[in-house]
């Protein structure tokens, strides 16, 4: 039993360390600041006509 709870612990105490270790190689880069996010179009709310050739529906008078 004493040998079982050795190997648990031990076995934490590895996970552990290897999750906190700073040896860790990967690098990321960050976006530099000087460069704009992307512009995005927003899309169109109204669906398309069904027929191309329809005329367009005149604009509604305002009140």
């Amino acid at each position: 039993m004493k040998k079982l709870i050795l190997a648990s612990v031990s076995g934490i105490a590895l996970m552990g360390m290897a999750a906190c270790s700073d040896t860790d190689s990967t690098t990321t880069q960050a976006v530099p600041d000087s460069e704009p996010p992307a512009q995005t179009e927003p899309m169109d709310a109204t669906p398309p006509a069904s027929d191309p050739a329809a005329p367009a529906p005149a604009p509604a008078p305002a009140q």
